[in-house]
């Protein structure tokens, strides 16, 4: 899912392109792709835009006489900007918008269709935001996640606590943060919140800035949750940049949380919750007992295991070494 840096960097490019000109007409080649029915799509069209703003994970359009259009892009949604009046691709073209400037195409990959749009009067009302923390102080962001019990992965990616992180950039921010993502967040004491603080606000500028750099004045094409350069989030098996040590995971449901045992947990592992089950007391509790049982361990998860981006099926975004 496109996070913060991601959701910047298309609102800016986005806006260079369509503020002060017409949206002259919406199609949908998906009617799900639409979750309002009040107002009509039809009342925006013909309607100048007024700005382009970020809410969450969400990109904001807003247009004169006080409507606004929400798109939030879920997992696998992707922006493209064509040519006024391009046509909708079949295969995974979602929705276009015709402005007078060219034409904003949204595309979506993948079986489970989630990307939404909504026309709305007031976009707050589509769910309790989280802290901006562009804007927040070290004391509201302490408030907000210390509000109720929760790791620190859960806490930094949730939506209605923070504003605009996910599953890639809370990896990074905690291995920048030397903290355990199964860290409670009572647990934490003013030096490791310093730490976090710092650590999200680093993270989240340098690869904001990195993403404006490489994508220039052009329209962002390569939006993925895996990129060259990250510390540990996609790299299972490959060395940490800091420490050296091979990235280790926990895996939930469809989510994968990357880590570095040395650099975060003391050299401790986490229980995966596949491999573990399986190995029972045999799982290993260190980096240690890891090296002494990888070949067991290897015949049961190789570790030249790849990810693969929603967005781009098929498509290779981090390679293991065999």
């Amino acid at each position: 899912m496109p996070e913060l840096p991601d959701i910047t960097v298309y609102v800016e490019r986005i806006a260079e392109r369509i503020s002060g000109s017409t949206l002259e007409r919406v199609r949908l080649a998906s009617p799900f792709v639409l979750r309002t029915a009040l107002p009509p799509i039809s009342d925006a069209h013909g309607r100048r835009v007024d700005g382009v703003s970020r809410l969450g994970k969400r990109i904001v359009i807003a247009l004169d006489g006080g409507l606004f259009l929400v798109v939030h892009l879920m997992i696998s949604g992707r922006f493209r900007w064509l040519a006024a009046n391009a046509p909708i691709p079949k295969k995974l073209g979602q929705a276009a918008f015709d402005f007078s400037s060219g034409t904003l195409l949204l595309t979506e990959a993948g079986s489970k269709k989630r990307a939404s749009i909504h026309l709305t009067t007031s976009p707050q009302e589509l769910g309790r935001g989280g802290l901006e923390l562009a804007t927040a102080s070290r004391e509201q962001f302490v408030a907000a996640m210390t509000r109720e019990r929760h790791t620190l992965k859960r806490a930094l990616t949730d939506p209605t606590i923070l504003s605009g992180i996910g599953n890639a950039y809370s990896d990074e921010i905690l291995h920048r943060a030397r903290l355990s993502p199964l860290l409670q967040t009572p647990q934490l004491d003013a030096e490791r919140w310093q730490r976090l603080w710092q650590a999200i606000r680093g993270v989240l500028d340098e690869w904001t800035d990195r993403l404006r750099r490489e994508s220039g004045s052009d329209f962002p094409t390569q939006v993925t949750a895996f990129r060259e350069g990250m510390a540990v989030h996609g790299r299972y098996g490959l060395p940490c940049p800091v420490c050296n040590n091979p990235v280790q995971r926990i895996r939930y449901a469809d989510h994968e949380t990357n880590y570095c045992a040395r650099c975060q947990t003391d050299g401790k592992l986490l229980a995966d919750h596949s491999l573990s089950l399986l190995l029972k007391k045999d799982w290993p509790r260190s980096l240690e007992e890891l090296e002494e049982l990888r070949p067991a361990v290897q015949r049961t998860a190789d570790p030249r295991f790849s990810q693969k981006d929603p967005a781009a099926p098929g498509k290779r975004t981090a390679r293991r070494r065999s």
